[in-house]
């Protein structure tokens, strides 16, 4: 049966929907998106990442101050996501668990810049 996408309003809705299907379910899956929440307050930046699959030793992390890479690789996902943090943090301060696929990392708040005073 042909059909006429001129009569179908919802053609290109159903064709992403399979597109999408077929990213997920194809032999080709990588790129696997991360659930990511980032909470921030006056001291610390926290992130909680769902990581699916994924097994400690398969994990990677990065900070330069400003923003976090995740990194890991498994036989069938990959993630590499990069988080811009909603504050500059003291990349050295991390400290980070993992624990049944969820990923906890929490940074202290690098102080704000000091005010100069001129004379």
């Amino acid at each position: 049966m042909n059909r006429d996408d001129r009569d179908d309003p919802f053609g290109d809705i159903f064709d992403e929907i399979e597109r999408m299907m077929g990213e997920m379910n194809g032999p080709e899956a990588s790129g696997g998106d991360a659930h990511i929440d980032v909470y921030e307050d006056d001291d610390v930046v926290r992130l909680v990442a769902d990581l699916p699959g994924v097994e400690k030793s398969d994990l990677t992390l990065q900070c330069d101050g400003t923003t976090l890479t995740i990194r890991a690789q498994t036989a069938t996902q990959e993630y590499d996501d990069r988080v811009r943090l909603p504050a500059t943090v003291d990349e050295h301060s991390a400290e980070a668990t993992f624990n049944n696929g969820v990923l906890h990392v929490t940074f202290d708040r690098e102080a704000e810049s000091a005010a100069i005073d001129v004379e």
